[in-house]
Order: structure tokens, then C-alpha cells, then sequence
């Protein structure tokens, strides 16, 4: 291929496909006269006429014709090659539907480091509590928060969730004994979370005269910041929240209340979108970084809590 002029063969396909060495000008972006001296390039490597002049028009030779003939086609499969490519290079998208809070709080800090090791990926993501409907959306799999029970898809944990009551450290101030006093205390309901007030203290064997709410929200990532600003008592995840708890700015109200574990995140896909490879790849890298971030959870909690499993009897009453 070397002793092929590329270029002039360019402005020679172009000639013989427009029938104008003006048109091919402006179609290749340069002057009629670079084009008239590639022409004239070729013509000279390969020792024959490629045009004649008939009426002010330019007609291909005979062998001009063979050469258009090759050249065309080649061009064609080269174009049809890009085309391929650029739809290709389209395609390159993952998309995943994760839980609100789970995303601001969690994915959203690290997604750029996943993103870092797949640069040719476009990645989007919507965070939204909407499940997925697999079979009429293109989403290549959910992060749900929930209890794990999806009839027919792959379901798989990614991480636990740590609930606990939370506050700031001033909050926790106003109390000599916070658990014979949280009665008192402003609690702040996370009305979409799993383990809720009710369930949990139940499952303390605690009982309050009346439990209201004085303040409700629907996303954990509210109920945390209400907390962290010193509004009251958030029955919350640790796992949602590890910053705060690493710099002091949340503490347990009731260290001496059990923290309770159980499998709230899931990576949830149809089987046939695992043979994405990129799919793969997302739930292997989504595995470790939940992996290192519950043993930093772990860390923090057990200094000054005791980490207890959900029973299947608290989860059943969880909605």
C-alpha cells in the first residue's frame, strides 16, 4: 500500500463521484487546483489517463473506470467501517437506576473512580426509588434498597445497613440518660427507611407513651442532615452517613442500645444483562468499595456500640 498515493486517490474518487473537480474541491474542503494537482499525481504513478475533457465535462478513461470502480467500493466499505465504528462507539453506555439517598450519599463520591477505569463508558445515572420494568426500560441493572426478594432477576447483596438513633453531639448534651429519656427526645422519621421507629424499638423492648413525629422525611439523606443540624433523633443508616460519624459531627444517642445489621442494598439485574461485560465489571467493582466501606462502618460503630443481626421476625415487619 505504500506505493499507493492515498491522498490523490481520495481526490481522484471524489472527481469521478461528483463529475466535478469544483464539487470535489469543496466536498474534500481544499481549492480546485490542489485537486487538479493530486489528478495529475496519480495519473503520473500510474502512467495513464484517468479523465478526458468532452464538452467542458470530465469522463472517466477506461482505465479511469476500472480505477473508479475499485476505489469506490473501497471508500464505501471504509465509510460503512466508520459508521460502524461511531454507532459502536454510541453504544458504549451503561445505565443503572439506584435508591435516592444511596446515590447521593454513597455512589455518588465514588462513581468518578469507576468512571476513571472505564474512560471509554458513558455512564448514566438516575436516582430514583422507582424500580426498574426490565423488559420495557434500558437499564442495565437497579441498586435498590430493600429486602432482597425480586422473583425472577439475579439478585445479589452488595452491603448491610447499620441502623442506630443518631444526633449531633450538642443534641446529645441536652440528656442525662438517653434511654430513659427518649421520651423526650424530637425524633425524625426516615418514612421510606426498612427499620423504622416502631420496628426498632420493639425490638429494644422499649415502649413510649406516644410516638410522634415532629419531623418526617422521605429521604434518608434529610433525616441525616436534620440530625447532623441538631433538630432532633434520626433512626438511621451508618453505612448512609460514615463521614459525619467520622468527624463527630453525628454520634449514637443510645450507645448502649445494639446497632442493627441486616442486607439492605442489592445489585439487581436480568440474568441476560450480565453478559455485558461492563455490567460485570460494575458489580465486581461496586463489591470491593462496599466491602472496604463496611469495615471503616465497622470500625467507627464498634467503639462505642455493640453490632447486632436483624432477626428474620423484625425484618418481616419491616415495609
Amino acid at each position: 500500500m505504500r506505493d499507493i498515493n492515498l491522498k490523490a486517490t481520495e481526490h481522484f474518487e471524489a472527481v469521478a463521484r461528483l463529475g466535478s473537480v469544483t464539487r470535489a474541491a469543496a466536498e474534500l474542503g481544499v481549492s480546485p487546483s490542489a485537486v487538479s494537482q493530486q489528478l495529475k499525481t496519480l495519473e503520473a504513478q500510474f502512467g495513464v489517463r484517468l479523465f478526458r475533457r468532452e464538452k467542458r465535462r470530465l469522463v472517466l478513461t477506461q482505465d479511469g473506470e476500472r480505477l473508479f470502480q475499485t476505489t469506490t467500493q473501497a471508500f464505501a466499505a471504509l465509510r460503512n467501517a466508520r459508521d460502524a465504528i461511531s454507532r459502536q462507539r454510541d453504544m458504549r453506555s451503561l445505565v443503572l437506576r439506584v435508591s435516592p439517598s444511596f446515590g447521593v450519599r454513597w455512589l455518588g463520591s465514588r462513581i468518578a473512580g469507576f468512571s476513571a477505569q472505564n474512560e471509554d463508558w458513558n455512564i448514566r445515572v438516575d436516582a430514583t426509588p422507582e424500580f426498574s420494568a426490565f423488559e420495557t426500560e434500558t437499564v442495565d441493572f437497579d441498586l435498590r434498597y430493600g429486602l432482597g426478594r425480586w422473583e425472577g432477576l439475579v439478585v445479589e447483596p452488595v452491603m448491610q445497613d447499620y441502623v442506630l438513633p443518631l444526633c449531633s453531639p450538642a443534641y446529645l448534651a441536652r440528656f442525662d440518660d438517653p434511654v430513659a429519656q427518649l421520651a423526650q427526645a424530637r425524633l425524625i422519621d426516615s418514612a421510606k427507611a426498612l427499620y423504622r421507629w416502631d420496628v426498632w424499638l420493639a425490638a429494644q423492648r422499649l415502649s413510649l407513651p406516644e410516638v410522634g413525629y415532629p419531623f418526617r422525611f422521605d429521604r434518608s439523606s434529610m433525616a441525616i442532615e436534620m440530625a447532623r443540624q441538631g433538630g432532633g433523633v434520626a433512626l438511621d443508616s451508618a453505612a448512609l452517613c460514615l463521614g459525619e460519624l467520622e468527624r463527630g459531627e453525628l454520634v449514637p444517642f443510645a450507645p448502649a442500645l445494639p446497632v442493627m445489621v441486616f442486607p439492605a442494598y442489592w445489585f439487581v439485574a436480568p440474568e441476560r444483562h450480565l453478559t455485558r461485560r461492563i455490567v460485570r465489571r460494575f458489580r465486581d467493582w461496586i463489591g470491593s468499595e462496599a466491602q472496604a466501606h463496611e469495615a471503616r462502618v465497622q470500625a467507627v460503630l464498634e467503639r462505642q456500640c455493640r453490632l447486632v443481626a436483624a432477626s428474620p421476625e423484625q425484618m418481616a415487619q419491616a415495609t
